[in-house]
């Protein structure tokens, strides 16, 4: 192994020490770096032959931390597409229809809101910050009630 290669490694290890990373994620934290891309793409085959950097649990992890900060499939989904995440892996790690989902935004409803909108207005201002915060639009009727209209 190279002198680059060792140092890549250990620079590899070091961050993913802290927190799962995807590949992408370190690939790009090292060309900052300098390294030649053929020296880093080898030795990320190595670290995830090895699997001590893996994409499935850096979904796991991410959509895990994201639900906690209440946000919703459409904003995780979109966030792990931005870190390399591959659509398949996604797919298989977040489901759009799990009941989760409309308690998640309900909670996230009331920790925002407190109440329940009372006019169209409160409710149009409720649904676009559900929106933003990546909930899906049957998730955000279902909460806000729109069928009852």
């Amino acid at each position: 192994m190279s002198e680059d290669s060792q140092q890549i490694r250990a620079k590899a290890i070091k961050l993913l020490a802290v927190r799962e990373h995807s590949r992408q994620q370190l690939f790009r934290k090292l060309s900052v770096k300098g390294y030649s891309d053929d020296d880093i793409h080898a030795v990320l085959t190595q670290l995830t032959a090895e699997n001590l950097q893996s994409d499935e649990r850096f979904c796991e992890s991410f959509i895990s931390s994201h639900i906690h900060r209440g946000q919703g499939p459409v904003r995780i989904a979109a966030e792990l597409g931005e870190h390399g995440v591959d659509e398949s892996l996604v797919s298989e790690y977040l489901d759009f229809s799990d009941p989760v989902w409309k308690q998640t935004a309900l909670d996230v409803q009331r920790k925002r809101f407190a109440a329940m909108p009372e006019n169209y207005q409160e409710r149009a201002k409720q649904a676009r910050f559900l929106q933003y915060r990546g909930f899906t639009p049957e998730q955000i009727r279902s909460v806000l009630n729109f069928d009852d209209d």
